[in-house]
């Protein structure tokens, strides 16, 4: 290829020099850069409300999510140097299966790393509810594991599973999902004052999720209700992927 001009080839040095490839194998996810990154920047969402029942309203809301998201992990990636790319986006009324297979039995949404896109099912019990701080947690979570997948520790989880037992699955499994529920949490706090999200309603959410979070996961690939509200604390009292490293942490913690 031709050079525009003659500051082109200093330029494209540093900009080599500036980003570096993810991690790869058990240090992705045990020595990630990303947890060194400090805090998550506090944006501005301007949500708007959900209303009762309204897909439409609804639909605007975690769209605005998505984007606060989207500008939130890309200066996270940017101080971390790795490279960064916004997932897909894409609400469906059924439930749709992907390059990743069906949807997941019991989720409202899922995540898909083949596509890189984010499944959220506008269903029908989701709209009865327009409370939006669970919303978001909701939408961040899923965004969570879109992190995962670009800063590498998706890869390991999955070369980590495929000939593993089923036991073995599981505990991987608890520490990825765990992992975005605490990465989730992070984001959540840095938009607390804009969502907003009073004190007293994640103490709400917290104490539901310790009771009721493991019901919906039978087969507790999620981790138990008391260990997801331990990372979701862990996210929210910091506001940073640094209190989020699972994969080092003790088996009780993901248990």
């Amino acid at each position: 290829m031709g050079v525009a001009n003659a500051a082109a080839p200093s330029t494209a040095k540093t900009s080599a020099v500036k980003e570096q490839a993810p991690p790869r194998g058990r240090a992705a996810a045990t020595a990630n850069p990303i947890y060194r990154t400090g805090t998550l920047p506090a944006v501005r969402c301007a949500t708007g409300q959900i209303r009762a029942g309204s897909a439409a309203s609804y639909k605007v809301f975690m769209t605005r999510v998505d984007r606060c998201l989207n500008l939130a992990w890309k200066t996270q990636f940017k101080k971390a140097r790795l490279p960064f790319a916004q997932p897909k986006l894409r609400f469906t009324t059924s439930k749709v299966s992907s390059p990743c297979g069906r949807w997941p039995q019991g989720a409202g949404g899922y995540y898909c790393s083949s596509n890189r896109t984010i499944y959220i099912g506008v269903f029908r019990d989701v709209l009865k509810s327009p409370y939006a701080p669970n919303h978001a947690q909701f939408m961040a979570h899923e965004y969570a594991h879109h992190v995962q997948q670009l800063a590498g520790i998706m890869n390991y989880y999955g070369q980590s599973v495929w000939r593993a037992g089923s036991s073995t699955k599981l505990a991987f499994s608890r520490r990825l999902e765990l992992q975005a529920d605490c990465l989730g949490s992070a984001f959540l706090r840095q938009i607390a004052d804009d969502l907003p999200v009073e004190q007293e309603q994640w103490d709400a959410m917290v104490d539901w999720v310790a009771k009721n979070g493991q019901k919906t996961w039978v087969k507790n690939d999620h981790g138990k209700g008391r260990s997801q509200a331990y990372w979701m604390q862990r996210g929210f009292n910091a506001g940073s992927p640094s209190a989020c490293n699972t994969w080092t942490a003790s088996s009780g913690t993901v248990a």
